[in-house]
């Protein structure tokens, strides 16, 4: 509905606008970092999760140690607790 891919800002902000939601109140969870960054720049919360056999049996990570994330889970049950879900 967008019209727009990610990372284009449009892409985000369009689908707050869409749920009738700030940025701020948004939490964008992905598992590519670059995906996260431009959500953040935005104004977006967000939660990297991360998926070691995403790629087969040679695990990318594409994660810096300094990454500004709001949270950095290990898998979509952690994340769910996290959020007190």
């Amino acid at each position: 509905m967008a019209r727009r891919y990610k990372p284009q800002p449009e892409a985000y902000l369009t689908t707050a606008d869409l749920l009738g939601l700030a940025p701020r109140q948004c939490l964008m969870v992905a598992a590519h970092h670059h995906d996260l960054v431009a959500a953040r720049s935005c104004g977006f919360r967000t939660a990297y999760v991360h998926r070691p056999l995403e790629f087969g049996p040679h695990p990318k990570d594409d994660l810096p140690a300094e990454n500004g994330h709001d949270l950095v889970v290990a898998d979509f049950l952690e994340l769910a607790e996290r959020l007190g879900a």
